[in-house]
């Protein structure tokens, strides 16, 4: 057995030993405290980047949420204009049918007078309502994409970029292969569709846009209108009204809304309509289509609100996986966090203890020289 006291190796091997233990505990009492298993990109660099994808979509996810809230207020503010027009479209139609009738004399001047009154206040509603300043129902808030036509011998195809992204979109189309290619303007997006024969619908739901055609042999006849052409460019409306209703900048994530003018040039009533008997027999007709136009439009934004809602159940599901796949990745197992914080508590305990009794042990040298 040899004596060596310039290198105490059973100190230095505890010391060692206490250090992994300490950074052990360490990193158990910051875990522990924060309820994250990853704290910075050394503990886990790849976990890092993933969870921080899955953290900015579970945000841009709830601010969809705000928004589909926000967009169902403005629709609710738009229909509620739409039922006092409603409402005053029967009182014009009880009107109506007062004045048509030859025994109101005189007093069709009277019911006319009350008449144009509801004329003008139809036009008030529809200008004044607004909700965060947008007027809603004067015709302006429209969907601003186009919908481009061309035709290929007596087939039309229409292309509908109601939900597109504004910018401008290149259609390409290979005769060899049957198939429609959309690209962006960058071309760094693109997307194939095989074409088959028959009338159908091609979706490209990357951008938000679809060909549909009437014809029986869609690629014969897409190929004739763009082989050997220049390829159709797409320009999507840049003051389009949609709705953000996901967390990505594609046509799934946006809902283009259209809602219709309610004022009286759009419903085809006008002032002195029942000033004369004949007038009068003829409104009866025009308020009925008045009417049924008001219902159609209360009809499309009743649809409109529904999509929110089946939007905002999909996006509650997608908040849910996204945050419990965000969990799994970045935050602790609080058991068996704290089962390896005993371990390392104990093992430092032990590991001071060790290290007092190795640094004593060079003093048994001292007995050779008694």
């Amino acid at each position: 057995m040899g004596f060596r006291i310039q290198n105490n190796l059973a100190a230095m091997n505890a010391q060692r030993n206490l250090q992994i233990s300490d950074s052990g505990l360490s990193k158990s009492l910051e875990r522990l405290s924060s309820g994250y298993r990853i704290n910075s990109a050394k503990d886990d660099a790849a976990g890092l980047a993933i969870s921080q994808g899955f953290r900015a979509d579970i945000a841009s996810t709830k601010v969809a949420q705000r928004n589909i809230a926000e967009a169902n207020s403005l629709l609710q503010t738009a229909e509620g204009a739409m039922n006092s027009v409603g409402d005053i479209l029967t009182r014009m139609k009880e009107l109506a049918t007062q004045a048509a009738s030859a025994n109101v004399g005189s007093d069709i001047s009277k019911v006319n007078a009350e008449y144009n009154t509801l004329v003008l206040e139809i036009d008030r509603i529809a200008n004044s309502t607004k909700y965060a300043g947008v007027q809603l129902t004067n015709g302006n808030f429209t969907a601003g994409n186009t919908s481009t036509t061309f035709n290929a011998i007596n087939d039309v195809y229409d292309v509908n970029v109601t939900n597109a992204t504004a910018g401008n979109y290149t259609v390409a189309y290979d005769d060899g292969t049957d198939a429609l290619t959309l690209t962006n303007a960058a071309g760094t997006i693109s997307e194939t569709k095989t074409l088959i024969a028959g009338a159908q619908t091609v979706n490209f739901g990357t951008f938000g846009i679809s060909f549909k055609t009437t014809g029986a042999a869609v690629a014969d006849t897409v190929g004739g209108a763009l082989a050997g052409a220049t390829p159709l460019v797409v320009t999507a409306g840049a003051n389009s009204k949609d709705f953000q209703v996901g967390y990505k900048n594609d046509g799934f994530s946006k809902m283009g809304v259209s809602i219709d003018s309610i004022k009286s040039t759009a419903l085809s009533v006008a002032a002195d309509d029942i000033s004369t008997l004949a007038k009068a027999q003829t409104a009866l007709t025009t308020i009925d289509s008045a009417i049924s136009a008001l219902a159609t439009s209360r009809a499309e934004v009743g649809s409109y609100q529904n999509r929110l809602g089946y939007a905002a159940s999909n996006l509650a599901i997608t908040l849910e996986n996204f945050t419990a796949a965000e969990s799994v990745i970045r935050d602790v197992d609080m058991a068996a966090e704290m089962t390896s914080f005993t371990k390392n508590q104990i093992l430092t305990q032990a590991g001071v203890s060790m290290l007092a009794q190795a640094n004593m042990a060079p003093q048994n040298v001292l007995s050779l020289f008694k």
